[in-house]
């Protein structure tokens, strides 16, 4: 986000898992002194129904690909853009339920998972060959798309200078994804035109947004020494997040500490647990077995149920039915009910079961053969995720406070379950004094608030939270031995960016040089970390157990060895020095410098899979 040339609008948008949302300051409303402009939320317009469009604060993030017999007669274009490939928002979610193959669901869940090409054509996962399939960046993009057309429709028509495309905009992501995650998202951003743009974590925006709603009042909240746990629970991760309390030249400060692993656990998980409560009372009470097929219809049912009901205190139960099998679009349908009663059961006892500080989440046993898709924690209880969260932070303390993010907690006795539990933890220590619960407004809508007010910040518009990296990063490199049959040489991970690292700053490896491989193929290993905390650039780790250095995605290229000006052939070693820079973006790269010349090499963290030599 450029701040030395400050656009009239800071947009910030939630790309979420679940659904979308996009909030903005008019910077150039004029206020009170001392007093900021007031955030607003964009009403996205979208297709609720075929032919029908509406105004929705949130846009759910579904993208529907119609078969060849709903033509855009049907209604299924969307107002402003003709003949794209796919429908998004309400309509794409209520027609995805009754062809679940045609759906793309979770598509920012996929940016994590280095076992596929995240820029290859697999989604939706699993679906029939004849079902068109894009990528999962792409799927990002076409959101993204979605968002600026609907603001320069509404907000642009007569003066094309307050495009989005011309605003500082910040784009929200989990606090645990890794650098390639990051650079993907970056990389959605710049084909949906997106080119002035930070990136923001999602569990600090939520924190962002309710520092702009209790404005100074949020210093009695919460003083010197306080450690509040911020719990953002979206559609397809749980994101931990710790901020500290401190005191700066005389006046309070904050910083944020800790950061969790990444955690495919949230309401996609939940929903599911909904869905198989369904199908076995539709088995018990009408003898309706359910295939594959009918599950997923399922599964996206139960999910705008449970919305329903929580979106709504007076309404105790909703109807959910799945098409039966045998008709293309109508069949006779099969119905059983979800009530409140069921979604309070499955969500505290399922997903926030009471347990111990000691205890952990359960490891998954490991089968010779699994599918490629998405690796969901194998442990639902957010509870225990949160109990080993809390174990790994720097000083092992306890919350004092407590942050909640997300739609389900709209529900009230989650809050208080999770409130309870550690205040269950606290009596068993000397930290007895009950965790003191933030009450933040809007949680659907709060990081796309948060993430605005953090341009106000980025604008000397209010207290910055210092943060940085969310993890410790190391390149893998190969140590020198004789060779001995059958032996791969041993790596070691050297620390290249420290865990804390701020934007727009530097770090070069002191006394360090390498010999870096030019003018011919070679791999380069990358490891991140969220538990080693203290390694500083340079520092070397040799032996980590499972769990405490996570590979990201491999770099295979041929570095240019053959440069104008220097005598060095390719096909050769050089010696290097590294220096990691962290961008202002919120993006990592990694520079090799040569020491007898001025060349240097950037290694940019792979996007995409390494391809094979031939």
């Amino acid at each position: 986000m450029n701040e030395t040339n400050a656009s009239r609008f800071i947009i910030g948008i939630d790309l979420g898992t679940t659904n979308s949302s996009l909030a903005y300051v008019d910077t150039a409303a004029e206020v009170a002194v001392g007093e900021t402009p007031e955030i607003r939320v964009m009403a996205v317009p979208q297709l609720v129904a075929p032919g029908e469009a509406g105004d929705r604060d949130l846009l759910p993030s579904f993208l529907y690909a119609p078969p060849d017999h709903e033509s855009p007669a049907d209604g299924i274009d969307r107002p402003w853009a003709k003949d794209r490939t796919h429908v998004l928002g309400e309509l794409a979610r209520s027609r995805g339920a009754d062809l679940p193959d045609r759906l793309i669901s979770s598509a920012k869940s996929w940016l994590c998972h280095g076992a596929v090409d995240r820029h290859a054509e697999i989604l939706p996962w699993g679906a029939d060959a004849a079902v068109p399939r894009i990528s999962p960046v792409l799927a990002q993009t076409f959101i993204l798309e979605h968002l600026r057309d609907a603001w320069n429709e509404q907000m642009a028509a007569a003066d094309k200078a307050l495009r989005l495309e011309n605003q500082g905009v910040l784009i929200t992501v989990p606090a645990s994804f890794d650098a390639v995650a990051r650079e993907l998202t970056v990389d959605a951003a710049r084909q949906a035109g997106i080119v002035d743009l930070t990136l923001l974590e999602e569990p600090l925006a939520a924190f962002y947004a309710w520092l702009s709603t209790r404005g100074e009042a949020w210093r009695q909240d919460i003083g010197d020494g306080d450690e509040v746990l911020v719990c953002d629970v979206g559609g397809g991760t749980t994101d931990l997040t710790m901020v500290k309390v401190g005191q700066s030249d005389g006046d309070l400060s904050l910083e944020r500490t800790a950061v969790g692993d990444h955690l495919l656990l949230g309401g996609d998980n939940m929903d599911l647990a909904l869905a198989i409560l369904a199908s076995q009372r539709l088995a018990s009470e009408k003898g309706s077995n359910l295939d594959p097929w009918q599950t997923r219809s399922l599964w996206h049912a139960c999910r705008a149920a449970k919305e329903r009901i929580l979106s709504s205190p007076k309404k105790t139960k909703e109807t959910v039915a799945v098409l039966g099998r045998g008709s293309k679009l109508v069949g006779k349908t099969v119905k059983t009910e979800i009530t409140r009663d069921d979604i309070e059961q499955v969500l505290i006892e399922g997903f926030f079961p009471e347990c111990r500080l000691e205890d952990r989440p359960q490891q998954a046993r490991r089968a010779g053969l699994s599918d490629v898709g998405l690796p969901f924690a194998a442990d639902p209880g957010v509870t225990r995720h949160i109990a080993r969260f809390l174990a790994s932070t720097p000083e092992g303390n306890l919350p004092t406070a407590l942050l909640v993010n997300g739609g389900v907690f709209r529900a009230g006795m989650l809050r208080e379950r999770l409130g309870g539990i550690i205040d269950g933890w606290k009596s068993t220590t000397a930290e007895s004094a009950p965790v003191k619960i933030l009450e933040g407004n809007d949680l659907e809508l709060a990081v796309a608030r948060g993430a605005t007010a953090y341009g106000l910040v980025r604008r000397g518009r209010g207290l910055r939270i210092r943060g940085g990296t969310t993890r410790t990063y190391y390149i893998g490199v190969e140590s020198a031995m004789p060779a001995v049959p059958g032996l791969e040489p041993p790596v070691r991970a050297v620390c290249v960016a420290p865990f804390g690292m701020e934007e727009g700053t530097s770090a070069e490896l002191p006394s360090r040089e390498f010999r870096l491989r030019v003018g011919e193929p070679a791999e380069f290993r990358f490891f991140g970390s969220s538990q080693r905390r203290s390694d500083k650039p340079g520092d070397e780790v040799g032996h980590w157990e499972e769990g405490e250095l996570e590979e990201l995605a491999p770099l295979k290229t041929t570095l240019e060895g053959d440069q104008p000006d220097t005598d060095s052939p390719a096909g050769t070693a050089v010696t290097v020095g590294l220096r990691a820079s962290v961008t202002e973006v919120g993006t990592l790269e990694l520079w090799c410098q040569e020491r007898e010349s001025e060349r240097s090499w950037k290694l940019e963290w792979n996007v995409r899979e390494p391809i094979e030599e031939s």
